[in-house]
């Protein structure tokens, strides 16, 4: 999948639309005086044998007054891997514990790995906590990725983590995000894991049958990281497939996918909505283009869709 769309697939656009706040209007970088000695957002803080060697993040000034980012480890498995953090300027401010999107990115192995400033451009565009994890075999891990496999318990391990480790992580309406690859692991994610209350798909994954088929070189990737063709092992590609268990996705999903995507083709977009739209809250957005990866309006689409789904208390 194309690193250029993958990598920077939420960046470029979301740079120009970070007028999307939901923690607040606060545009002006906390500095050490403004915040209290009680700091919840103070990172270090939050050293342990499960989460270590948290780095602050260099951004450029645009994005370093909108939000603060840090770099950290944590054990899946017994593996260390990689992962960002991103908190919204407002709530180290208001001090009161922030919404949270998981990011799921695309990928595989070191293709598509995420940027220094991923998960902070879609934390400043959002206003919300954006965490995302690297997966396995990935940025220096150990461990294999296996598509979709046991790199799946990195994913759920940040969910842990948000909801017992990090305490200013507001888990009411904890939204799972995932692009290209990332949607598989989101819907994945979703199905086994009730902490996740919203799903967004963007040129997301939701039939490994039919990405094997449609591209010659997925044909590679998912032999080598699942480790079995289609017809030698059905189910593994059942298990990575949400159109085969959509019934199981009772939450609300939100899929935006291009009608001429060459990468994950819009058939599985079309064909996962007809298999949700009739038991749960389904929400489609489609362009007439072969964007794979985000367009112009899709951020202030997502704000507003998050927004419609909050739960007031």
């Amino acid at each position: 999948m194309m690193k250029t769309r993958l990598t920077g697939m939420i960046l470029a656009i979301i740079l120009v639309l970070m007028t999307f706040e939901a923690c607040g209007s606060a545009n002006t970088e906390p500095t050490e005086q403004s915040l209290p000695k009680s700091n919840i957002y103070r990172l270090e803080d939050y050293e342990s044998d499960e989460v270590f060697d948290i780095q602050t993040v260099e951004l450029s000034e645009s994005l370093a007054a909108r939000c603060k980012s840090y770099k950290f480890t944590y054990l899946s498995d017994g593996l260390k891997i990689k992962g960002y953090i991103s908190i919204p300027a407002s709530a180290q401010i208001s001090q009161k514990p922030c919404k949270c999107v998981l990011y799921n990115r695309g990928g595989n192995r070191d293709y598509g790995t995420l940027e220094d400033d991923t998960t902070a451009q879609f934390c400043a565009a959002s206003g919300r906590i954006v965490i995302a994890s690297q997966y396995r075999e990935a940025d220096g891990a150990l461990g294999y990725d296996q598509f979709g496999g046991d790199d799946l318990h990195d994913v759920i391990k940040l969910i842990d983590i948000c909801e017992n480790h990090f305490s200013f992580v507001d888990m009411d309406d904890f939204c799972v995000f995932g692009a290209s690859r990332g949607g598989m692991m989101t819907y994945m994610a979703a199905r086994q894991d009730d902490r996740i209350k919203l799903i967004i798909s963007l040129s997301g994954v939701s039939d490994l049958f039919n990405s094997y088929e449609s591209r010659e070189d997925m044909k590679r990737v998912l032999e080598e990281t699942i480790g079995c063709t289609p017809e030698e092992n059905p189910a593994e590609y059942e298990k990575r497939s949400a159109v085969y268990w959509a019934d199981e996705i009772n939450i609300p999903v939100l899929i935006i996918h291009s009608k001429l995507d060459q990468q994950v083709p819009f058939e599985q977009a079309e064909e996962m909505v007809e298999k949700l739209k009739d038991h749960t809250d389904c929400t489609f957005i489609t362009h007439e283009d072969d964007v794979h990866g985000p367009h112009n309006e899709d951020i202030a689409i997502i704000n507003n869709w998050l927004k419609e789904h909050e739960t007031t208390k």
